[in-house]
């Protein structure tokens, strides 16, 4: 804010004129300039508009924190545009970018539906994301650590080297899905359906399997840290190991 000083009173225009006969024209020009200042800083009606501009920035300030939960709103609901738009389309068509932004601000996903698509290196780590209908879905590299996917629908899916670490995948729909080298390290998969599910060299440390449904033609190839009990549950209920046989029984 500017803080006005009144000015004193220029000296007389002969002071001026005294100084240097040929530097009239430039005294004349700071002549009337002083006086010009010194009317300006004793008229009152500035400093009020100076007030006034600082109180305008002050009011804008107070409506825009006042706005932030519309504008919140309004981004969230432009998110769910986005994802419903593109609903049953094989691209991406901006739901990477949307499904990310609506769980970083731990809005639920519940239901929502992206199968078919193309979903590479999704990041929904924690997020909520109860009855999904991921089926058909390309989300190689994907991130759902600590996830939660409870009677999610997953059949068919790519997952490739994907993160469930963590994750709550019970009672889940993994049928023919592509788990080749996923991280499901201490994942839930109480009442999951594995049948015909790719799971070659993932990490199946400390998974939770009680009531596990279906793991007919399961490929258990190269898996990780698996634990032999569940191994021997696994194969006979179905389960494959070794790629060889694991072919030979595609084929039958």
């Amino acid at each position: 804010m500017i803080v006005h000083h009144p000015r004193t009173r220029p000296e007389p225009w002969s002071v001026y004129c005294a100084r240097a006969w040929w530097k009239i024209p430039f005294f004349a020009t700071e002549y009337i300039s002083d006086w010009a200042v010194y009317w300006l800083s004793n008229w009152s009606f500035l400093e009020t508009l100076e007030y006034l501009s600082s109180l305008s920035v002050l009011i804008a300030v107070i409506f825009y924190f006042a706005g932030a939960g519309d504008r919140l709103k309004q981004k969230h609901y432009q998110a769910w545009q986005v994802i419903n738009t593109a609903q049953g389309k094989g691209g991406s068509g901006g739901r990477i970018e949307a499904l990310q932004e609506l769980a970083n601000d731990k809005i639920p996903l519940t239901g929502v539906d992206v199968s078919g698509a193309f979903l590479q290196g999704l990041q929904l780590n924690r997020a909520r994301l109860m009855r999904a209908d991921f089926h058909n879905a390309d989300v190689r590299n994907g991130s759902f650590a600590g996830a939660e996917l409870v009677d999610s629908t997953l059949a068919g899916a790519n997952f490739r080297n994907a993160d469930f670490q963590g994750a709550t995948l019970r009672g889940a729909d993994l049928t023919d899905a592509d788990l080749t080298g996923a991280n499901l390290k201490d994942a839930d998969l109480t009442g999951a359906t594995l049948e015909n599910a790719e799971l070659r060299g993932a990490d199946l440390s400390n998974i939770q399997w009680a009531n596990l449904g279906s793991v007919k033609m399961a490929n258990l190839d190269d898996v990780k840290n698996a634990a032999s009990e569940f191994l021997a549950w696994a194969v006979q209920h179905g389960a494959i190991q070794g790629s060889a046989q694991h072919s030979s029984a595609k084929v039958k």
